[in-house]
């Protein structure tokens, strides 16, 4: 950076000028590459400055904040959220309104959300009906992927105008859901070659669809009916085949992939194999997988903690997604968050195919991922700004307007504090739901100011925020983050990213040594192509037991059967919303 003085433009004061004129002072700022002190000058939403307080006059009526012993960093980038999706009857209970309120009062200051067209709708017309539901509501900046769940000559032609004409380069796929939004093979083959020719981002969702309908069946004519079926119907491997599968079909059209809502640590394994095989893809894993396991889960809550892939059974499987993160196997970080109220998860009591999918977690993503990360030692500041915000906006081409503490940049801030604690709860959350699956967590990582284009929307503890203030982003075609990289003309990484993941990696390998953890040598994806290596499956690379063995009183429904509660067995199925199922069960939701 310069040494020298940066000039500051000196406007007349107006209405709101502190909110559009703000001085951060005495902080540390934490990008994904680097920390270092400085002062950062804030104005009409852009920052103007970043450097030493010696360096810049500044003007009057700016609000200035004291960010001593404090933390400096993007505001964080949720690429995985269902605001206001209609399920059946049901309609997602956070509106982009509760949804985006809840993001800004966490950290998070700008959402990724999915447009779902219906079969056989129309993806324009989707994408409108979206835009119309967001954009009056919103209290932060937004992005829209857009699913394909169906495929056809006029979905190729709309796929086009998505990208050209209206700001999306990105487009989810799905290999679970049969007889609903399924696509074979071929057709992904079809999909993956569209979006390269367009030079987007293909996503996908890997379970298998076929396996899971296959076990529905079977858990159902056996009498499983409780929640427990849904994690039996698509265990580990279920997920692992599929992301084998997308990685190997999305690199034979030499498209970037990018793998949503990953839960297991062997999904993750395959995800890092395949990267340093030389195919271009991206993991994303879920606070709800990081912030918890399904073995501390009360049976007579488990219903509650439905999503698709599931959370896993395992107490180990949070620490391991978290060294993936760590280990760069996993690049990113997102909440799908998708909120029901208790109401709607009790029309699965009786037929867990029924329990509509989804939970919070836009709010609580920062901490969650502060907590079991950097506080645990697994990951450094730089990291967690990575993988909450700085990754994300790189996949998607917005980089460096969002995910950056830089001269130019949004001024999309959170100042945080990492010593700080605070205890999630249903009751002082921003959710629109009545329960939160993290109820009773303490965790540390607070975030004391929240600046949205640089307007202050959250000042400890207190949210102020205006519906309608978020704007759409476009997110452009061709990131160079990703294209670069498929058509050679950058390595993998650059020198100075090599260094900074060669620091990172040396600093959990210490602390992983600390706690006595002994990191597996990971064979590339080409042996297991090849034959040299089994395919994950339970016992093997699905369950890897922690050095510390299993947590003592925890049951692993994997290894043992047990019967549903009398509360279940008792319970009737509530007819006040109205859910459609198609065979194989498509209440397994889509997210």
């Amino acid at each position: 950076m310069s040494t020298s003085p940066k000039p500051v433009k000196k406007v007349p004061i107006h209405l709101q000028s502190a909110q559009n004129r703000v001085y951060i002072k005495n902080g540390e700022i934490v990008n994904h590459d680097k920390s270092f002190k400085a002062d950062v000058y804030i104005e009409d939403g852009i920052i103007k400055f970043v450097g030493p307080s010696s360096e810049i006059t500044i003007p009057g009526g700016v609000r200035t904040i004291d960010a001593s012993g404090l933390m400096i960093i993007p505001g964080g980038i949720d690429p995985h959220t269902h605001m206001q999706l209609p399920f059946g009857g049901a309609v997602a209970v956070d509106d982009f309104y509760h949804g985006t309120k809840a993001a800004v009062a966490g950290g998070t200051t700008m959402i990724i959300d999915f447009v779902l067209p219906n079969k056989h709708e129309s993806m324009i017309e989707a994408y409108d009906k979206w835009r119309s539901w967001a954009d009056p509501k919103v209290c932060c900046d937004y992005g829209l992927h857009v699913g394909i769940t169906w495929w056809s000559k006029s979905v190729s032609e709309e796929i086009g105008i998505l990208c050209k004409e209206l700001g999306v380069n990105s487009f989810k796929t799905f290999m679970a859901y049969k007889n609903l939004y399924q696509l074979n093979d071929s057709d992904l083959l079809d999909v993956f070659e569209r979006i390269r020719q367009l030079n987007g981002v293909a996503m996908v969702h890997a379970e298998n669809g076929d396996i899971i309908a296959k076990n529905t069946q079977r858990l159902l004519a056996e009498g499983i009916t409780g929640p427990e079926g849904h994690e039996l119907s698509r265990p580990e491997e279920v997920e692992a085949e599929a992301v084998h599968r997308a990685c190997v079909l999305a690199h034979q059209m030499k498209t970037p992939l990018f793998v949503s809502g990953l839960t297991s640590k062997s999904s993750a394994e395959l995800v890092g194999r395949a990267r340093r095989s030389g195919y271009c893809v991206f993991g994303e894993t879920l606070a709800s997988s990081l912030g918890r396991s399904m073995s501390g889960v009360p049976k007579g809550d488990r219903i509650y903690c439905i999503t698709s892939p599931p959370i896993r059974e395992s107490a180990e499987t949070p620490r391991q997604l978290m060294k993936s993160l760590a280990y760069d196997d996993l690049q990113l970080t997102g909440s799908d968050n998708c909120t029901f109220n208790k109401e709607h998860k009790a029309l699965g009591k009786g037929d867990f195919t029924k329990i509509p999918n989804g939970v919070n977690g836009v709010e609580d993503r920062m901490s969650l991922v502060w907590e079991k990360g950097v506080h645990a030692g697994l990951l450094d500041p730089c990291r967690f700004v990575a993988v909450t915000s700085t990754n994300a906006a790189k996949i998607f081409n917005i980089y460096p307007q969002k995910g950056r503490i830089a001269v130019g940049s949004d001024a999309d801030i959170v100042i945080w504090n990492p010593n700080a604690t605070r205890t999630i709860s249903k009751d002082t959350h921003h959710h629109a739901c009545d329960f939160n699956i993290f109820e009773g967590m303490t965790v540390h990582g607070v975030c004391e100011f929240v600046l949205v284009r640089g307007r202050i929307c959250a000042e400890r503890g207190n949210v102020r925020v205006a519906e309608g203030f978020g704007r759409f982003i476009p997110t452009p075609v061709r990131p160079p983050f990703v294209y670069d990289i498929i058509e050679g003309k950058v390595q993998a990484s650059t020198e100075e990213q090599q260094e900074h993941q060669e620091r990172q990696n040396g600093n959990v390998a210490k602390r992983f040594a600390e706690l006595d953890i002994q990191i597996p040598v990971q064979e590339p994806l080409s042996a297991m192509l090849a034959g040299n290596l089994p395919m994950p499956a339970e016992g093997s690379l699905c369950s890897t037991p922690s050095v510390r063995g299993r947590v003592d009183g925890k049951r692993d429904l994997q290894e043992s059967s047990f019967s549903i509660s009398e509360e279940l067995d008792r319970s009737g199925v509530r007819a006040c919303i109205k859910v459609k199922n198609p065979p194989g069960g498509k209440s397994s939701g889509f997210w």
